[in-house]
């Protein structure tokens, strides 16, 4: 099938009207206006997002567009450059900040777009997450795996702020039994999606990373009183099933043994 020829102008006529197309088409998306979106694009549109290796039509994008608009009114987005307009194109790059207590906190993303009689013709969109506790570094590509799950690099955003918000609501790892399954049943993602998310974008295992929220409520409860009667009762308590399972994480997280940290906030709290 023979691919339509456009001639597209350039002068800068062509590039007030990118301008002014790419300028509603972010204050749609930054609106959550789907049909606002949807209006902008050519009907001969081509997406690709190249996290997923992915290359849409108009067909496909009204689905993929409702899955990745902002949940939340506050999510920012930061210009990491200025928005550059040339004739028809225009490149955006920005830093997209989620509502994340742990694991990812943004995704960088950048697009070149094409803009032809008003309306988005071509986008290429490429991103790449950011780890909360490493911003100049990205993680390792996954695409090949992001490709088969179907995700793209927002819904990967929004899939650890569900997480996060999961955890804090609910808090199931007091649940000494908590599994996967049960982790990806309530938060609404499949198993695999859940156990990408952790080990290839998280860098952690399910159980290390579950253990760390047990830890980190028991040293909270410890910030409160931090003479407990058991420690011990207190790891068990917090979800931990085995006492060589809590004091390794311990000894991880804060580099001391039990007994030595309770020590040193008891004098802390003496001064």
């Amino acid at each position: 099938m023979a691919m339509t020829t456009y001639e597209i102008p350039d002068d800068a006529a062509q590039t007030e009207q990118t301008r002014a197309t790419v300028m509603r088409y972010h204050e749609c998306w930054k609106a959550r206006d789907l049909d606002g979106v949807m209006a902008l694009y050519h009907p001969d549109v081509q997406y690709v997002d190249f996290f997923q290796q992915r290359f849409m039509g108009y067909a496909e994008l009204r689905d993929y567009v409702r899955n990745n608009l902002p949940r939340h009114p506050g999510e920012t987005l930061e210009h990491t450059d200025r928005l550059r307009f040339d004739g028809s194109t225009a490149f955006i790059q920005c830093c997209i900040h989620l509502h994340s207590q742990n694991g990812l906190a943004a995704f960088r993303s950048c697009e070149a777009i094409t803009v032809l009689d008003g309306l988005i013709w071509r986008v290429n969109e490429y991103a790449t997450l950011i780890r909360s506790d490493d911003r100049e570094q990205a993680n390792t590509d996954p695409r090949p795996v992001l490709s088969r799950l179907g995700l793209s690099a927002r819904q990967l955003g929004q899939m650890a702020q569900d997480l996060d918000e999961y955890m804090q609501r609910q808090q199931p790892y007091l649940n000494p039994q908590l599994n996967l399954q049960q982790v990806a049943a309530d938060t609404g993602y499949t198993r695999n999606q859940v156990s990408h998310l952790l080990n290839q974008v998280l860098g952690q295992s399910f159980y290390r990373y579950i253990n760390n929220k047990r830890l980190q409520h028991l040293l909270e409860s410890l910030q409160h009183n931090p003479s407990p009667s058991s420690v011990d009762d207190l790891a068990f308590a917090s979800g931990f099933n085995s006492l060589s399972a809590f004091y390794k994480c311990f000894r991880e997280h804060t580099g001391q043994s039990p007994k030595a940290y309770l020590k040193e906030i008891s004098l802390r709290a003496r001064i």
